[in-house]
């Protein structure tokens, strides 16, 4: 009896187990499914394959940050696929005007966008869920409207960073993981970041604490769509054409998948960086073992939806705790 009660008392109880998957299970999930694709996927193992998903996830990753920023107030932007939508419009109407203020006219476009929905959330008390699932129906329509049907996009600059690497490395990648670096530096070491937090955790006492709720409400959601309009801007370069029929689409599931996944609660209160990054090239290489063995595309979908499932599921346990 002495001894079975101490091998009760050495294994961890489910809560733990809960609590370390939430915490880390990203990884090793992202290891599992490295170790698979290298001994069971041709041709996975190659600088060019490395090079290839890191170009695919990087507008993923981008998205996912500002996401991550919207889930830590306890809240969430389903409009993010519309922005980049509405960015890669902008892109083609102002290109000819240089790359530049192309870049420009389309993050002023989601910052719009973000604005407008942090503004019905921050001051009118619209559910996000609401707000955001508005302005993704109206901001694919005004992309639509802006720009008709799929448009080349021939220019040099454009060409260049969507194809062009350092030492390597993808311009997209970099771009990707420098972002990452500011927002994550932003939620850990700043007084921004720590009121983003405690609203997430508790409006009200953030509130009765003095903090600026509506400022920092309707920050979020700005950057939320600056950094969708930047995925739009990188994904139109990557792709040399302008598509607002299909660009972003389900982009929304992804980056919720990737920030869930990599530890985020959806109860907010919490925004963990380095988890929606390790999310993102889950989901993404996921995607690509899956096309990789012939499978079909619903499959992903499918994937995508069980990997939500389980994430979510772990943080609900973990709370219960």
């Amino acid at each position: 009896m002495t001894e079975l009660a101490l091998d009760k008392r050495t294994l961890p109880d489910r809560s733990t187990v809960v609590g370390w998957l939430q915490n880390y299970g990203v990884y090793l999930g992202l290891a599992v499914l490295l170790l698979f694709n290298v001994f069971f996927t041709d041709h996975f193992v190659s600088g060019e394959n490395f090079r290839t998903q890191a170009v695919q996830v990087s507008p993923v990753l981008i998205v996912a940050l500002g996401m991550a920023l919207a889930i830590g107030t306890e809240g969430i932007d389903l409009s993010v696929g519309a922005v980049m939508a509405l960015a890669t419009s902008i892109t083609s109407l102002y290109l000819g005007y240089g790359p530049w203020l192309a870049l420009v006219a389309a993050l002023v476009g989601g910052a719009v966008i973000g604005l407008a929905g942090g503004s019905l959330i921050a001051f009118v008390g619209v559910q996000p869920i609401v707000a955001t699932l508005a302005l993704m129906v109206g901001g694919r329509g005004i992309a639509l409207v802006l720009l008709p049907q799929l448009k080349d996009v021939r220019d040099p600059a454009m060409a260049t960073l969507g194809s062009g690497s350092v030492a390597g490395v993808p311009y997209l990648a970099l771009i990707a993981a420098t972002l990452a670096l500011i927002v994550g530096f932003v939620v850990r070491r700043t007084t921004f970041g720590r009121r983003l937090l405690a609203i997430g955790d508790s409006r009200p006492a953030a509130q009765l604490a003095g903090l600026p709720v509506h400022r920092v409400l309707i920050t979020v959601y700005v950057c939320s769509g600056v950094l969708a309009a930047v995925a739009g801007f990188l994904a139109t370069a990557r792709l040399q054409a302008s598509d607002p029929s299909s660009l972003g689409n389900l982009m929304e599931l992804s980056a919720i998948t990737a920030v869930v996944v990599g530890g985020t609660p959806l109860t907010g209160g919490r925004v963990r960086i380095g988890g929606t990054v390790a999310g993102a090239v889950l989901i993404q290489l996921l995607t690509a073992t899956l096309i990789k063995h012939d499978l079909p595309s619903s499959w992903t979908q499918i994937a995508q939806a069980v990997v939500i499932v389980l994430a979510v599921y772990a943080a609900r346990e973990r709370g219960k705790r």
